[in-house]
């Protein structure tokens, strides 16, 4: 019988543990093992029912809270809990410590820090994978850190979505809705109580509302807009129905409330609790880039300061950064050009005043190979952002060859997108055993501060100490951990496949904690090759059935619900995994999400990924492994690429070559090859080379040094930190300079003016003569190239470029490679804004050289040459 109304009751705590609600309502106790061993204290079914301390809450009766608050050593628990998180928030922490000390100017007062998924807890399901949990990690290190950092999202009524399997193995999906009631998050309240709300222009009307949520992590807020507002039509109540679902239009419009609406929302937070609006601006993947729209409205909209549509762009692109996480054209979001005109109509749409015109160019593909039909999202946040960066040293390389249309002038090399590698934060994900483990011998007791203070030795040196027997007793009970979840939730999946009890009995002897046990899990696109492993079944069935060592796979994996070819990927793997003969030794876990990874990865002696190099951006899943002790087995890839070394495990050999490639199933047959010879003839014997005490010595040496030398690159820490000082430090520096009303934003103005002269100038920039001195068509290393050009300026003047001798060795048809630069110096000016510019460098190596000189626009506020793009060579 269905309810005719849902309503939420909520607990009374008694005075003496009212403490609990103020630790349920901070998402630090999803990564601080105290906190959740309190609220383990109070109900440990209830707890282990979901770890949620929300529910839990709500679960426990009044005779057991009268229990507990009797409890003089409970109470003093508590307090103590509740003293260690107001010190966790309160106290300086590294970036308090560091900030001016290590720039001589103050970073940030606030990033705010745009995602369209967070992954923070299972708790509060808004997150769909990768970018999500980055999205997650990237927040909890930033409170560890004290970086002042404000999220901000959505609030997806039914989150991604819950993922079980048919009888026959085939994904299906379900959407169960969420009770914001329910959730650890609340509303942000005007002062006279009522729920705060932005207001967003839709075509045609009427406006759309959307209510303000805040979820406190640690010490960062998360603000998620969510249309399910009484006043909205139901189709403006669908837009935060669910993540990455619906229609491009439906798309458009949570990419709007997102971008324009969570700059509204920042302006709403601001005024309401005096916290400092945000001085640097970030975009976690082009989702969110409408947020650079808005910005520019409010300096050009009636009522703002009346700069210029150019003169706004300045002021926020100079304190904007843009990271990418797409390895692939396929995976940017592009809308038709008439949608965009629909929706951000100068005279009533989202973003009212700004001239579509304008907005249309920054999106647009006016490049060779683009769409000119198209509205490129991931264009518009290079447009609009002065810093940009992908996510591991490859993928920075991808992007600058994928990206370089926007730079056409230059070389890929120069094309200003750095890069930063991901990473993990470790309280989050690594296992409480290995931190009591480390804690043992020297490391910190708390697991917050590895990598979040200034001298984190303590925790890598104490893994020297730890015994080998201790090492590998550990990880045995992590696999017995791993054994025991999986076997439950592989229960589970087979009840809901309408499996009969008599059928699944089976399931009490799968898997096995004594076993080589292998991980895979992640999204199943197709180029992530969830079925590599099934290239050759019979000689994997071979490995998994070994007399003397076999090896064992737990594979977990969602494919997008409107992927059928990834779902078919899944049944082939499932239907594989059914068999009666190896069911044992291979399973599918369904509904991967944050609970399920948690005991995955720890459980894993090494850890599988098989990607079609270079499509992997980064991948985190492998650090995670790693922290908890596993070796990788995996393509040179993404961060493995970058940080890949033999004593951190095993690189796949990637069939990449030319001959190859363009034949995946050759790939795919000789890359599946060579992942079957890894594990037969290395991987596995190392694992079951045992010494006297019943361990592999070799392979324990192996997680010692991945844990030292692997373990302080992988933290999400560190690459906050490398956020800090390279991008968000710098971008709050140039923001000083532009976003400066009261001296009317003259920096601002100033720039767009030069800007704006330079690109109307540039036809006339000429390198007219270039001579060298001293130089033979075979010369010495040791020699120096002097050089001597001729420039014409046109109507610029010498202060406005910089004239630089370009050089390095050439291939066989004269293209520099790995070229250096060099400035040259003004030496002489003529009649007709002619001048003279000399340099000289010395040769240091041998083999074929070449050079040759450029132009560049030169101004004190560019980050790179090619930052507007144009260049005059000889």
């Amino acid at each position: 019988m269905r309810a005719i109304r849902r309503f939420t009751v909520r607990p009374v705590l008694p005075v003496e543990l009212a403490p609990l609600g103020e630790l349920a309502a901070n998402l630090r106790w999803s990564w601080h093992p105290p906190t959740q061993a309190l609220f383990e204290e109070v109900d440990p079914d209830l707890w282990a029912d979901g770890h949620d301390p929300v529910g839990l809450l709500g679960g426990v009766g009044s005779e057991r809270w009268a229990e507990l608050a009797a409890d003089a050593g409970f109470v003093d628990r508590v307090a103590r809990v509740r003293a260690d998180l107001e010190a966790y928030l309160t106290e300086d922490r590294w970036f308090q410590k560091v900030s001016a000390a290590e720039t001589g100017t103050p970073w940030p007062t606030t990033v705010a820090y745009f995602s369209p998924e967070f992954g923070i807890t299972s708790v509060l399901p808004q997150y769909s994978g990768g970018l999500g949990i980055l999205a997650g990690d990237h927040l909890k290190a930033a409170s560890d850190l004290g970086v002042p950092i404000v999220g901000v999202g959505l609030l997806y009524r039914h989150g991604y979505f819950k993922q079980s399997l048919s009888r026959e193995g085939w994904q299906l999906e379900s959407y169960p809705v969420l009770d914001p009631d329910e959730l650890p998050i609340a509303p942000l309240r005007e002062a006279d109580g009522s729920v705060a709300t932005i207001v967003l222009g839709m075509p045609g009307g009427p406006d759309l509302l959307a209510r303000i949520w805040v979820a406190q992590v640690g010490r960062v807020p998360l603000l998620m807009l969510d249309t399910d507002v009484d006043g909205n039509p139901d189709h403006y109540i669908e837009i935060t129905d669910r993540l990455y679902g619906g229609t491009s239009e439906h798309r458009l419009r949570q990419e709007l409330l997102l971008g324009v609406g969570g700059v509204r929302a920042l302006r709403v937070w601001s005024r309401i609790t005096g916290a400092p609006a945000p001085d640097v601006f970030h975009t976690n993947e082009g989702h969110a880039g409408f947020l650079g729209i808005e910005r520019i409205r409010e300096l050009t909209a009636d009522g703002g300061p009346g700069l210029t549509f150019d003169e706004a762009v300045e002021v926020g692109r100079g304190s904007t950064v843009f990271t990418t996480h797409t390895p692939v054209p396929a995976g940017i979001d592009r809308f038709p050009r008439s949608l965009i005109e629909q929706y951000l109509d100068a005279s009533g749409g989202a973003t009212p005043g700004v001239p579509t015109g304008r907005v249309l160019a920054l999106g647009a593909e006016d490049y060779e190979g683009g769409d000119p039909g198209v509205f490129n999202m991931a264009v518009m946040g290079f447009r609009l952002a002065q810093r940009l960066n992908g996510v591991s040293l490859l993928h920075g390389e991808v992007s600058r060859g994928m990206f370089n249309g926007l730079w056409p002038a230059f070389d890929t090399e120069e094309v200003p997108i750095t890069s930063i590698t991901n990473g993990v934060h470790a309280p989050t994900w690594v296992h409480p055993e290995v931190f009591a483990m480390a804690a043992a011998y020297g490391a910190p007791a708390d697991p917050t501060e590895v990598g979040s203070t200034e001298d984190t030795e303590a925790y890598w040196a104490a893994v020297d100490k730890v015994p080998g027997t201790e090492v590998w007793a550990t990880k045995r009970r992590l696999r017995e951990h791993l054994v025991a979840d999986a076997r439950r939730r592989l229960r589970r999946s087979w009840e809901k496949r309408g499996a009969t009890p008599a059928e699944v009995g089976w399931i009490d002897e799968a898997l096995d904690p004594d076993v080589l046990t292998i991980g895979f899990a992640r999204r199943v696109p197709s180029y992530k090759r969830l079925t590599l492993m099934l290239r050759d079944p019979e000689r994997l069935k071979a490995l998994l059935l070994h007399p003397h060592r076999p090896v064992q796979l737990v594979i977990a994996g969602k494919a997008h619900p409107a992927d059928d070819g990834g779902k078919r990927l899944i049944q082939e793997l499932v239907r594989f995994a059914d068999e009666a003969d190896v069911r044992h030794r291979i399973v599918f876990l369904p509904n991967y999400d944050i609970a399920l990874a948690q005991p995955l990865y720890p459980g894993c002696d090494v850890w599988l990924n098989n990607p079609l190099r270079p499509y992997e951006a980064c991948g985190t899943s492998g650090m995670k492994a790693a922290l908890n002790g596993g070796l990788n087995l995996s393509i040179l890839d993404g961060w493995w690429d970058e940080w890949y070394e033999p004593e951190f495990g095993w690189a796949i050999p990637s069939a990449d070559a030319p001959g190859v490639a363009g034949d995946p199933d050759r790939r795919d047959d000789l890359e599946a090859a060579a992942l079957y010879d890894l594990i037969e003839h290395d991987v596995a014997p190392r694992f079951y080379e045992r010494d006297a005490d019943g361990v592999p010595v070799r392979w324990v040496e192996m997680l010692r040094h991945t844990w030292k030398e692997l373990g302080p690159k992988v933290l999400a820490t560190r690459m906050v930190g490398d956020y800090v000082r390279r991008l968000y430090g710098p971008a709050a520096g140039v923001g000083r300079i532009l976003d400066t009303p009261d001296d009317g934003y003259r920096a601002a103005r100033d720039l767009a003016e030069w800007k704006a002269r330079v690109r109307g100038a540039w036809p006339a920039v000429r390198v007219e003569h270039v001579e060298s001195r001293g130089l033979a068509d075979v010369t010495e290393v040791g020699h120096s190239l002097a050089v001597r050009c001729y420039v014409a300026l046109g109507e610029l003047a010498p202060s406005d470029v910089e004239v630089q001798l370009v050089y390095g060795r050439v291939d066989a048809e004269d293209v520099l490679e790995g070229a250096s630069v060099i400035t040259l110096d003004l030496v002489e000016s003529y009649d007709g804004n002619r001048h003279r510019y000399d340099g000289e460098v010395e040769l240091t190596r041998s083999g074929p050289f070449g050079y040759t000189v450029r132009v560049v626009p030169r101004h004190d506020l560019l980050i790179a040459p090619a930052e507007l793009g144009v260049v005059a060579t000889a």
